[in-house]
């Protein structure tokens, strides 16, 4: 079976957020970037895994995105990916970066597509059912187990109150999320391997951008604590009717 992941570059969760041109680009200067987590410690170590099992299975991995985004593929690769394909083009619209990994997927004709549930910088989660619309597959969200037997893959999602299970006929389309796997750290091995694994470069089909970025702003600064003495209850009664906010 062959297997595709999506990969998205990051921020890592240290970095410091700053935004420029008048908080409407995000400054990338002095970021660090790593995987997205959702995508590596869930839908890739999944795959993995899927693969251990059944060492006919073949994992590609894919991201749109520039040059600067390869390092990161590149890890991926060691962790145990196969093969490798950079969409070069830079954007953050859904629907795009969606249509060129649809675009992707048909090509490859993949039995499984794995993405996690949503990156950690936009936290859209909305790649995963616009590429399962794009190729008319069904598509199961926020998963936190995935078995297959056969052609028919079962999956766990958590529900209000407990767990609900369905089953599908491959192919088909899963966002997992937490409990979908455990996080797993490149080898060496992995990692001399991976300078070597094939990453090929396409460029994007002909996609619309439906969204625009009118600009960024940080949360509030917090505000300092106030301490109010132990015999003071009627200032502390004060301060949580006055200025206390509901959380």
């Amino acid at each position: 079976m062959k297997i595709l992941v999506c990969i998205s570059k990051t921020p890592d969760t240290t970095a410091k957020i700053a935004f420029t041109d008048n908080n409407t680009k995000f400054d990338v200067n002095g970021v660090q970037w790593i995987i997205n987590p959702y995508d590596e410690w869930y839908a890739l170590v999944r795959a993995i895994e899927l693969k251990e099992a059944d060492a006919s299975s073949v994992i590609h991995l894919v991201t749109v995105g520039g040059a600067d985004a390869e390092p990161i593929i590149r890890k991926a690769l060691a962790l145990g990916g196969d093969e490798a394909i950079r969409v070069n083009s830079d954007s953050h619209d859904s629907y795009y970066i969606a249509s060129q990994i649809a675009a992707v997927a048909k090509e490859g004709g993949y039995g499984l597509v794995l993405t996690g549930k949503e990156t950690i910088d936009y936290n859209g989660s909305s790649i995963g059912g616009m590429v399962a619309e794009l190729l008319d597959l069904p598509y199961i969200s926020l998963a936190t187990k995935l078995e297959l037997a056969g052609n028919t893959a079962s999956i766990t999602r958590e529900i209000e109150g407990g767990e609900e299970i369905n089953e599908a006929s491959l192919p088909l389309v899963i966002s997992a999320q937490k409990g979908m796997a455990e996080a797993r750290i490149p080898n060496m091995r992995g990692i001399m391997a991976a300078r070597t694994k094939p990453l090929k470069v396409v460029e994007p089909v002909a996609a619309d951008s439906l969204t625009t970025v009118a600009g960024f702003g940080l949360p509030p600064a917090k505000a300092g604590v106030k301490l109010v003495a132990a015999d003071n209850v009627e200032e502390l009664v004060r301060l949580l009717h006055e200025e206390a906010k509901a959380i």
